[in-house]
């Protein structure tokens, strides 16, 4: 099973260092193999996050995150988007922008990194949100009760998430945006102006797929209940789950490209040059989806309980330190370390309840359930 789950990232791996070795030597190859571990040590968490979405999808839909998902991924967050933010950002074309990124290298990195407080408060709000919709939720298992049960309590005030970003925002843009370090001046209108455009895909996207995915379960009970079942291709269950999945993979897609914003700006660090970091940086995202479904075909998350706490706290880690990088500098190794820290200890606290309760390291059940459905 491992070899058949991670099988095209280990050939994809082979193929992309080989590549950097033929078009850039022993160095271009060094390069290239940094940037992969560089993007699977910063986006451990995003893979544990991916799966507890891409748990509720069929494999059709599993199949299009790894296909399409990974094109996305590596040629439109990797190698596109940083090209698109200079074209926006310096007023460019197309055109310019791209001819900038490979004539102008050193003038392209400095048009990315002066982007910067704008990624780091559309990327910082969006995962906020993830963070606080998670730890104002009643769940039915706690890891840390003593700040999850009163965050539970408070969460059944409406709105307190979306107030509680807003306020991080505005303390954000009048605080950390003020002579931003990515950026010379004050950026506290386009940290604004960002950080809303954050939350408003978040809504959009995530009340949208969250709409889909509550009418997709109420029809399914429904049924349960004795209802009769619609036609096979045309009843409204099968168009309803369609567009549960769609909207699903798009919110997937746009926690990828907020996870993906601090890797892609963190290479800069190690090179300037646009194709070593898509190539580099995407090995490691298909890593990356490819333990995403790994996880999902295991059950992982069904048997060790805490780790989607573990990965939530760090998406809350990750949207500080965001936040924070837009005046201060924060080493790369700082956010990936955080990120592997809290999983690990969520981990290791599953394995400490399954023990204390008497249950196997994984779930026969759940994994003969994943493998009917995959």
């Amino acid at each position: 099973m491992l070899l058949k789950t991670f099988g095209w990232s280990f050939a994809i791996t082979v193929i992309g260092l080989a590549l950097a070795g033929v078009l850039w030597g022993w160095q271009g190859l060094a390069i290239v193999g940094i940037l992969s571990v560089l993007e699977i040590s910063l986006s451990f968490d995003n893979a544990v996050i991916n799966a507890g979405i891409l748990r509720k999808m069929n494999a059709f839909w599993q199949k299009i995150f790894l296909t399409v998902g990974i094109l996305i991924a590596v040629f439109g967050m990797r190698l596109v988007f940083p090209v698109v933010i200079v074209a926006i950002t310096a007023k460019l074309g197309p055109v310019e922008a791209v001819n900038l990124a490979i004539n102008d290298k050193a003038h392209y990195q400095e048009l990315v990194t002066s982007a910067h407080p704008a990624i780091a408060a559309f990327g910082g709000i969006f995962l906020l949100m993830i963070f606080l919709d998670f730890i104002f939720e009643e769940r039915d298992y706690k890891w840390l009760s003593w700040i999850e049960k009163p965050m539970a309590k408070m969460g059944k005030l409406d709105m307190l998430s979306v107030i509680i970003g807003l306020v991080v925002l505005l303390v954000s843009a009048m605080t950390v945006a003020t002579d931003a370090a990515h950026g010379a001046g004050d950026k506290s209108a386009t940290v604004l102006l960002s950080g809303v455009a954050g939350m408003i895909t978040y809504l959009v996207v995530g009340g949208v797929s969250g709409y889909f995915e509550d009418k997709l379960e109420e029809d399914e009970e429904g049924e349960e209940a004795g209802a009769a079942p619609a036609k096979k291709g045309t009843g409204a269950a099968v168009g309803l789950a369609g567009k549960a999945a769609f909207f699903m993979f798009l919110y997937l897609e746009v926690i990828d490209a907020s996870f993906s914003f601090d890797g892609v700006i963190g290479a800069f660090a190690i090179t300037n040059d646009i194709f070593m970091m898509a190539l580099g940086l995407g090995i490691g995202a298909m890593y990356i989806r490819s333990l995403t479904v790994f996880l999902v075909r295991k059950g992982t998350l069904d048997d060790y309980v805490y780790l989607e706490h573990g990965a939530h706290y760090a998406i809350g880690a990750l949207a500080v330190i965001l936040l924070a990088t837009i005046k201060y500098e924060i080493p790369e190794v700082v956010t990936g370390l955080v990120g592997v820290a809290l999983i690990g200890l969520s981990f290791a606290s599953s394995l400490i309840r399954n023990r204390r309760e008497g249950k196997p390291g994984d779930s026969s059940e759940a994994q003969s359930e994943v493998a009917h459905r995959v």
